[in-house]
């Protein structure tokens, strides 16, 4: 999942400008393949190790070994922990924060506190801004125009409101530092291929934003099967978002048990009515007996035959 996994590399999620930034001091040359041996001769990486890092992780990220290696705990990391503190990372997460992105050890604090203080004057809360820097990591390694300009992109490009903009944002922060390419792309398949109206397409990325950066390929699987083989309208696809991060074979061994009952009924103005969210949120167990009215057993019996 887009949202779920670390970039593998700062130079794919910032710019040239800030990544010239990140790694002007001069490097030291790695004479070993491991930070690992490194450790006992460098007071700045056992410190690190002692507070979670993960320096096997940290290695595989460009020049992080390097970088580390020229700091000094003392004079260079201690003030960016402070500042990580300050800002609402806890003290139990700051190991695995910085396992994520170790470039942070490496920015000017001032700028640091520059972009946080953005963050306010657009007014997100002290919480808000503390789970959006947890959850995407790599968030305070961008400048403050980078950042407004992304605000801006979201802002007009959906349509929304600055509130619910912000909505948008606290609830998946990675759309501030991933790359806006397949967020296009995903928004052109909505309105072109899939023939969404761009108010549906509004509450629909509103509602689901992961929809924003998901895999094109499973959103068109998807849509393929709900709206062509299911039968579910834009309208109720647009009132029910969420069907489209369930996982496609959820869906059709669901609806093809309830055609196998006669239960496949999705229309909300007949009897017997099911809501997609019903349909792919319920455990399989609330699923047979609330919604297939039928055992546990009877859908298993009934999987192995399809």
């Amino acid at each position: 999942d887009w949202d779920d996994v670390p970039p593998s590399s700062a130079l794919e999620e910032i710019s040239e400008e800030e990544a010239v930034q990140i790694l002007a001091d001069p490097l030291l040359p790695l004479q070993s393949s491991t930070l690992r041996d490194y450790v006992d001769h460098s007071e700045t990486l056992t410190k690190l190790v002692q507070l979670g890092v993960d320096l096997s992780q940290v290695e595989k990220r460009q020049k992080a070994g390097q970088l580390l290696l020229t700091l000094d705990f003392e004079k260079d990391i201690k003030k960016i922990l402070l500042f990580l503190k300050d800002v609402g990372v806890e003290d139990n997460q700051l190991g695995l924060f910085l396992t994520k992105n170790p470039y942070i050890l490496g920015e000017d604090l001032e700028a640091l506190e520059t972009r946080v203080a953005y963050l306010k004057s657009k007014k997100f809360g002290n919480a808000e801004i503390a789970q959006m820097v947890s959850r995407a990591p790599y968030l305070l390694l961008f400048s403050v125009e980078r950042l407004d300009n992304r605000l801006g992109f979201f802002k007009n490009e959906l349509g929304l409101s600055v509130k619910k903009t912000k909505d948008l944002v606290i609830r998946l922060p990675r759309l501030l530092t991933g790359k806006l390419e397949p967020v296009k792309e995903n928004l052109q398949v909505c309105q072109i291929e899939f023939g969404f109206q761009r108010n549906e397409i509004q509450q629909i990325a509103y509602k689901t934003p992961k929809i924003l950066t998901a895999s094109r390929k499973r959103l068109r699987q998807t849509f393929d099967y709900l709206h062509n083989i299911m039968g579910i309208p834009h309208h109720m696809l647009t009132r029910f978002p969420q069907v489209f991060n369930a996982k496609l074979l959820r869906i059709k061994e669901r609806h093809k048990f309830l055609i196998f009952l006669g239960r496949a009924q999705y229309d909300p103005a007949k009897p017997s009515y099911i809501s997609l969210d019903q349909l792919v949120s319920l455990p399989d167990e609330v699923f047979c007996t609330e919604i297939a009215k039928a055992s546990i057993q009877d859908f298993e019996k009934f999987l192995k035959t399809i």
